[in-house]
């Protein structure tokens, strides 16, 4: 049986792709110019592209053996994998953001504050554990529109150079934590296939 890796459509991806080529794991690139999401890539290899939202949920059904994903996703998804590799790009940060008018003391000693994410349960934790009671905002598109408009008196979302903040009057408040892809198991398949991902694993640390 070959060994099944789930690989997140986008930019993560293709810089893991770029990872295992570089390391000997895959042979070649994954085929872009098709509607195909499964690829047999030699005998012992098959990838999965899938969203990397997705990806998470794949690893810990067993559906793949391994995935490439953010760890702002695993602590969204609260995942039961086995987090095997840190693999240092995909590098951004998970932050509360507002009006840049907004004073950082004044936001968190309130005790109710409208949050606007794409990442519902960070948020949720995040203002628990400053006991703040928070009321959750779910959005797909682009959480920045909910503070700039009064939908919501903050944000939580995922941030890279911060550009984007600053260009809609936005200002980093409080880092939650620092996110980079990382590889990441099902616990079974681990197990099942120790001598071969343990491989995988050294091969991309070197």
């Amino acid at each position: 049986m070959p060994v099944t890796i789930a690989l997140p459509k986008g930019k993560l991806g293709e810089d893991a792709e770029k990872a295992m080529i570089q390391s000997g794991i895959l042979g070649s690139v994954v085929p872009k110019d098709s509607r195909r999401l499964i690829f047999d890539m030699g005998q012992d290899i098959r990838v999965l592209l899938v969203r990397a939202w997705d990806v998470p949920t794949y690893v810990e059904m067993g559906a793949v053996d391994l995935g490439v994903c953010g760890k702002d996703d695993l602590v969204e998804h609260d995942a039961d994998v086995l987090e095997l590799l840190d693999m240092d790009f995909g590098h951004c940060k998970m932050c509360v953001a507002a009006n840049k008018h907004t004073r950082k003391e004044e936001l968190f000693s309130r005790s109710f504050v409208r949050v606007a994410t794409k990442y519902p349960n960070i948020a949720k934790k995040f203002f628990s554990t400053i006991s703040v009671q928070a009321e959750v905002i779910k959005l797909y598109g682009s959480v920045e529109l909910a503070s700039v408009t009064g939908l919501s008196d903050c944000i939580v979302d995922i941030v890279s150079s911060g550009g984007t903040l600053r260009e809609n009057g936005l200002e980093m408040m409080q880092e939650i934590f620092e996110s980079t892809a990382r590889l990441v198991a099902n616990r079974s398949s681990y197990y099942r296939n120790l001598d071969t991902i343990s491989r995988f694993v050294t091969l991309l640390t070197k």
